[in-house]
């Protein structure tokens, strides 16, 4: 099948090019023009809807082909099928960070993205079509290595951002608390600012761009309010490349639209 065979190619370049391995570009497309039967600008176009597809399935993308969103969900179906074939993709790409982060570099915390900068609307439309369709914000919070390595990336960095304000005293008291005591406590990281106030830190870590869309739990909610003045949001993206961050503060509403994603079914 085409798509099928230029995600294949699409993912072989990927894969490269995130491991650090050269290749060539123009060999893949000769022998997609073989696989295919189409042009070389032809197969280039084609190769650039598929970066638009992985974009709108939380996926890092190859440099130099622009997102093109004029695909059809055919196309972002065969990616989804190539990552079903190939179920260990994602884990291995985050295993490599979840390992010598003892002094990892400061992380930069960038500006959150809002409406005043958002893509054009028909390209916004697609890519949430396709992150609703395949879930992939359910499928960033079920992938254990990726949440792992992120919480690991920030609370090295935590401590770190402490140790350079010559507060040693509290970064010894910095708490990866979603590892010592388990899921439930609404935040993953207990930190400080360096003049000593609560830093309670909620991590959420994709390898898509900063737009990727994910999920927050009720309690995380109600968290957030009940600690207001102490409780973050760090969002990790484009984790697998060269992990970048930025943080919201409550109340989410104000930065983010919140929606319903399943429902308590009981009997009365």
């Amino acid at each position: 099948m085409e798509n099928d065979a230029v995600v294949a190619a699409y993912f072989a370049m990927l894969g490269d090019e995130l491991s650090g391995r050269s290749y060539v570009k123009a060999e893949h497309n000769r022998l997609l023009q073989q696989q295919t039967g189409r042009s070389r600008g032809s197969i280039e176009f084609k190769l650039c809807n598929v970066s638009a597809a992985a974009l709108g399935l939380g996926l890092p993308i190859v440099r130099g082909y622009r997102p093109r969103f004029n695909f059809q969900m055919a196309l972002a179906e065969a990616v989804s099928r190539w990552l079903a074939r190939h179920a260990d993709w994602e884990a291995a790409l985050n295993g490599a960070r979840s390992s010598g982060l003892a002094d990892p570099q400061a992380l930069f915390i960038g500006v959150a993205p809002t409406l005043r900068n958002a893509p054009p609307p028909e390209e916004t439309e697609k890519l949430i079509a396709v992150a609703r369709r395949f879930d992939v914000a359910g499928r960033d919070e079920r992938n254990r290595a990726l949440g792992h390595a992120g919480e690991e990336l920030v609370y090295h960095h935590e401590r770190g951002q402490l140790l350079r304000h010559g507060r040693d005293d509290l970064a010894r008291r910095v708490r990866w608390v979603s590892k010592e005591d388990g899921d439930g406590a609404g935040f993953d990281i207990a930190s400080f600012t360096p003049e000593g106030r609560d830093r309670l830190i909620e991590v959420k870590t994709t390898n898509g761009w900063e737009r990727t869309p994910f999920h927050i739990s009720r309690n995380e909610l109600d968290v957030a309010e009940a600690r207001r003045d102490d409780w973050y949001l760090f969002r990790l993206y484009e984790f697998a490349r060269e992990p970048k961050a930025f943080e919201l503060r409550p109340p989410l509403e104000a930065h983010v639209a919140l929606t319903a994603t399943s429902f308590l079914a009981g009997f009365g």
